[in-house]
């Protein structure tokens, strides 16, 4: 489905917004002071024939300058209110997810609420969060996060009972290849079929469904999840690392007291160390 058309207003504000507040009113503040300089210039007068063009572009200039000082801050004030209401949204979306013992959360959202959740998720992670908005809500890349000069790219996928098939997946390996990523998170609120899944496996894309992306949720907020909805699930019959929610493998340990005993080790290390004994009622 695709967005629908927006006056320049409209784009405007929507690029504002996706700002964080406080840029969007140091922009307004910039805009001003620069405009209001601008319009406080004196008319030029015409003394010459040869200086009609001059005179005629600086002062149609200054003109715009004298209605710019007080719309394009206008436009930034605004579009930081929205970004400040859209914080609190997110923080409160969040948490109402993460204390969620079902999927109705996540169900009732729009897709806009579901790459809002997303994005949050990832700023709690500390990466610096920017959206794309994608093509609405079927295909494109939604989210842009950068960490420590890597970029990654996430596509989000909001749908009641959606299952998603191999040639998104495909499509989305396209893009981090064409822009250079780092990697990728694949987000849906339903599920991956099994092809889809085999696909992505030894690829630079992290496959996250709709219980894996609960359980991730419930890990960072320091909730625990129920086993009888199956949150701690994630997208294989693999357990989840209790840190990060990545998926977790048998691992040997080859030194210390525990030395040739098996364990439960985060498929993300060595940037991630979670571990769970592996006794560990899962």
């Amino acid at each position: 489905m695709a967005r629908q058309k927006t006056s320049t207003f409209d784009d405007f504000v929507s690029v504002s917004s996706k700002l964080p507040w406080w840029v969007s009113l140091t922009l307004a503040l910039i805009s001003y002071l620069i405009l209001h300089a601008v319009a406080s210039r004196q008319p030029v007068a015409i003394a010459a024939p040869g200086q009609f063009g001059n005179a005629i572009t600086r002062n149609f200039i200054t003109t715009l300058a004298i209605f710019g000082q007080l719309v394009l801050p206008m436009l930034f004030c605004f579009g930081a209110l929205l970004s400040a209401i859209t914080s609190v949204r997110q923080k409160k979306m969040y948490n109402n997810v993460a204390s969620s013992p079902g999927g109705n959360a996540l169900n009732e959202m729009r897709w806009e609420d579901f790459e809002q959740l997303v994005g949050e998720y990832f700023d709690r992670q500390g990466f610096q969060v920017s959206r794309e908005g994608g093509n609405g809500p079927d295909g494109g890349i939604d989210l842009v996060l950068r960490q420590k000069g890597e970029t990654y790219l996430v596509q989000c996928k909001h749908w009641k009972a959606y299952k998603v098939g191999v040639q998104p997946v495909r499509e989305f390996y396209g893009v981090l290849a064409s822009r250079g990523a780092a990697g990728g998170y694949f987000v849906t609120s339903g599920v991956f079929t099994d092809e889809a899944i085999k696909f992505a496996q030894g690829l630079n894309i992290e496959m996250v469904d709709r219980n894996r992306l609960r359980a991730m949720i419930a890990v960072a907020s320091k909730s625990v999840p129920s086993r009888a909805t199956d949150v701690s699930r994630p997208i294989t019959t693999a357990p989840i690392c209790p840190k990060c929610g990545s998926e977790i493998k048998k691992r040997v340990a080859r030194q210390g007291a525990n030395s040739g005993k098996e364990f439960w080790g985060c498929l993300a290390y060595p940037k991630c160390n979670g571990i769970r004994p592996l006794g560990d009622n899962l």
